[in-house]
């Protein structure tokens, strides 16, 4: 299913990408030397309660999963890096730590993801991967608006990924979104030009480049979630919601905080 949201619906889209945004800079902030990935969790299910929000993970069972998933954000460390399950686990220095989130509020989803080192360690390799993931994702953004294909997101996002030197992995990628968290387009993080659907004004879509340092293959976890590198390398993943607008595409999930 493809939706394409009126300007009322579209306003309520502004309101969860916000409000995911705020929730991901405020987790950030808290996240040190010693946090549990369970207290993350606990953290992020207040929040979403106190905002008079519902998570778009929690009763989530996909074919992908051992569903239902359970909580509330994804939490991925250092060889994980999608649908990372918290577990008990103590953050130490150096980790580099992936918060990846979805909620919906008034009826609209929306979904965006953070990769941040935590402590004072910060191997070089780790924030080059960071970055890397960073400037795809601004590419694939300003590759967006109306008339253009999603061929023309993937091909951005895998040339920036590509010329780092990295692996891609076309199993998971971007998507649409709207009343629910994941639909239609799904948008791979690498294509050709001019190939795929064509974009609409009041088309949501969450775009998310991932890498992994020295492969292309996942491996699942013992939990039936965690998605890890076949390698046991390091993995960064960086993810907007965005919504097509007649001039281009205005991303959604920016922190009113930061």
């Amino acid at each position: 299913m493809i939706e394409i949201l009126n300007p009322a619906l579209l306003a309520r889209a502004k309101d969860s990408g916000t409000l995911v945004a705020d929730i991901l800079h405020t987790l950030k902030g808290r996240t040190t030397v010693g946090t549990n990935l369970l207290e993350i969790d606990r953290w992020a299910k207040k929040m979403i309660a106190e905002a008079g929000a519902q998570s778009c993970y929690v009763d989530y069972a996909p074919s992908f999963g051992r569903g239902p998933f359970g909580h509330y954000i994804c939490t991925a460390v250092n060889d994980a890096v999608l649908h990372g399950l918290p577990h008990d686990y103590t953050l130490v220095d150096g980790d580099l730590l992936t918060l990846d989130l979805a909620v919906s509020k008034g009826g609209v989803a929306a979904d965006a993801a953070i990769s941040f080192i935590v402590g004072d360690t910060r191997p070089p390799e780790s924030v080059a991967m960071i970055e890397t993931t960073e400037r795809a994702l601004a590419a694939g953004i300003a590759a967006a608006g109306p008339g253009a294909r999603i061929g023309d997101l993937s091909h951005a996002i895998g040339t920036v990924l590509r010329k780092a030197g990295y692996l891609i992995n076309t199993e998971f990628g971007g998507h649409g979104i709207g009343s629910t968290m994941h639909q239609d387009p799904h948008v791979p993080n690498t294509g050709r030009p001019g190939r795929g659907y064509k974009l609409r004004p009041g088309l949501l879509l969450a775009l998310e480049p991932w890498v992994m340092a020295n492969t292309a293959q996942l491996v699942t976890d013992a939990d039936g979630w965690t998605l890890r590198s076949a390698t046991g390398c390091r993995t960064a993943h960086s993810e907007h919601t965005i919504a097509i607008t007649d001039d281009g595409a205005e991303i959604l999930t920016l922190p009113k905080q930061a």
